[in-house]
């Protein structure tokens, strides 16, 4: 008879999200993993497979946690502009506090291996195109409602914002950062305008 696990593996995954989200792919060893985690080498291996496999497992579960945060604060109806503005405030707000996550882990996973990770690449570029897609959206949406001008662009609007936020998340690891953030936040809000 098969043992039963003596962990929740969803549980387990979620606190693997957050070693790795604090220290990058490379930083975190095995042995960090099993003292994190609080289960045997054995036990990862039997349920996630090896770091790497552990790793993208974490990487898919923290897109479905930001993308899904940012695909739905940019899609409630009402006004597009404020929404796209709020998000972009919240994001470098919670960059700026104390208890901040220390970055994107799409970032940091970009920055470590997407240039020669080919499945990592494709998370990052999945997770940045659904940004863009999202961002894109909105933004349309608030040229359609005159919340921009004639001129205004959404495509290139949206491209801007994704780099932005992306920039944001890898100054915020960096200490005493806010001021820098807090000043490129308010350049980047009134080019929205």
């Amino acid at each position: 008879m098969p043992r039963t696990k003596e962990f929740d593996p969803e549980v387990v995954l979620d606190r693997a999200l957050d070693l790795f989200w604090q220290r990058g792919y490379e930083s975190t060893s095995i042995a960090d993993l099993i003292e994190h985690l609080g289960i045997a080498r054995a036990c990862i291996y039997a349920t996630y497979g090896n770091k790497h496999d552990l790793f993208t497992q974490a990487l898919r579960r923290h897109l479905e946690i930001v993308d899904a945060r940012i695909t739905g604060a940019l899609s409630q109806p009402g006004p597009a502009l404020p929404a796209v503005k709020a998000l972009i405030e919240q994001f470098v707000t919670d960059s700026c506090t104390e208890n901040r996550f220390l970055g994107c882990l799409v970032t940091t996973a970009a920055v470590e291996l997407a240039a020669r990770d080919a499945d990592v690449a494709r998370l990052v570029e999945s997770s940045w195109a659904r940004t863009e897609t999202a961002f894109a959206a909105a933004l349309t949406r608030a040229e359609a409602q005159g919340e921009l001008g004639p001129a205004a662009d959404p495509s290139a609007m949206a491209r801007f914002l994704l780099v932005f936020l992306q920039g944001v998340w890898v100054l915020e690891r960096a200490p005493d950062s806010a001021a820098r953030l807090r000043d490129a936040t308010r350049v980047a809000l009134a080019a929205l305008d």
